[in-house]
């Protein structure tokens, strides 16, 4: 293998796939990338066995070949020099590196060591969207999840597509979020529907790892999942497990209904936060049709009291939530003004979205009464 790329290139593809590389004394390979040299590219793999991360470099390929490279010498070693041409040469069991001024060999593991790649079976059908409109559904459904090892659908994302729309939810069970991507902003090959669970990992690596003028394709098979563009393929397994029901959640109809300006009520929840207790509770209350009261209380610390304007129709009684939790709702919220629908039930949620939007909403159970 012998191999001619600009520098800066490869740097961004050895960052985009050693997250992808995992640590495991049994397979020391893991934490190498497979560098292969190609018709005019150069690709570059790692894999944790969970998911898998190629990306591919532009290049002038002398000679085709590959080799397994330790991702973490290699990318220290990429990020520290000056020269912008790189010249790579496989040489017995080293790569070898080359600019003007500079050598170095880097000692490597046989190629046959490295794990073998999973391939989608059906390469026909696809789903296709800017990965823009796509990494932003992704944020806007994971702030209202947390990675949990005893239930593995709340590890993980919904994805739920028919021919009209694609609905991406997820929950740790306090709250829920869910994001729907209409006919317009995608194209399909897909003749019928399809539901699977994405492991939440995975849904943060596709956030970091797609720039939002790419172009995803997203192809599935029983077991896994592989999420495409020009650049870059992310292939991950799927979560073998029942998401939870939750549209019988959704609440239909609320005790008061708030319009807030989104800011002020961030700042609000900010300053109760100071004076909450462990739990993160603040209280809010609603009253004269126009008043929006946040309070929270410490023994410890002490109290405040914060009254914003809102439009309140129906005056609600105190209401417990956990701030971090509304703040975050609140924070991939594109709108000046927000809808609240508040119940004040101790086991009823209450809902949270852009005002006039009903492509994303967000419910928060609320902090149960002492």
């Amino acid at each position: 293998m012998k191999v001619v790329v600009i520098r800066g290139n490869l740097k961004e593809a050895l960052s985009a796939v050693e997250r992808a590389s995992g640590e495991n004394l049994n397979l020391p390979v893991l934490k190498y990338a497979r560098l292969e040299a190609l018709d005019g590219k150069v690709e570059l793999t790692a894999t944790n066995l969970e998911i898998a991360i190629t990306c591919f470099v532009s290049g002038k390929v002398i000679e085709k070949g590959k080799i397994n490279v330790p991702i973490g010498t290699f990318l220290n070693l990429i990020n520290n020099l000056q020269s912008e041409r790189l010249n790579l040469e496989k040489k017995g069991s080293q790569l070898e590196v080359k600019t003007d001024n500079y050598e170095a060999a880097i000692q490597t593991l046989p190629v046959e060591d490295f794990p073998i790649i999973p391939k989608i079976k059906n390469t026909e059908d696809f789903l296709e969207l800017e990965a823009g409109i796509f990494k932003e559904a992704l944020g806007q459904v994971v702030i209202a999840t947390q990675f949990s090892e005893l239930r593995s659908e709340l590890n993980s994302v919904l994805f739920e597509f028919n021919l009209d729309n694609l609905k991406i939810a997820g929950t740790d069970s306090f709250r829920l979020a869910e994001k729907t991507i209409i006919s317009t902003q995608f194209k399909t090959k897909y003749s019928q529907g399809f539901r699977f669970l994405v492991p939440l990992k995975t849904c943060h690596e596709l956030m970091r790892v797609f720039k939002d003028d790419d172009v995803v394709r997203i192809y599935y098979d029983q077991n896994q999942a592989l999420f495409k563009t020009d650049r870059l393929e992310l292939i991950s397994r799927l979560t073998d497990a029942n998401f939870p029901d939750y549209t019988a959640i959704i609440p239909q109809k609320f005790d008061a209904e708030v319009v807030v300006a989104r800011e002020e009520l961030i700042n609000a929840l900010k300053l109760a936060g100071v004076f909450s207790s462990q739990t993160s509770e603040v209280k809010i209350k609603g009253s004269d049709g126009r008043v929006l009261e946040i309070y929270s209380a410490s023994r410890e610390v002490g109290e405040n009291k914060y009254l914003l304007p809102a439009k309140i129709q129906r005056n609600f009684g105190e209401v417990g939530f956990n701030w971090r939790y509304l703040a975050d709702g609140l924070r991939v919220l594109k709108t000046e003004e927000v809808f609240l629908g508040v119940n004040e039930a101790d086991n009823k949620p209450s809902l949270l979205r852009s005002q006039n939007e009903a492509s994303y909403f967000y419910i928060l159970m609320p902090i149960l009464k002492a």
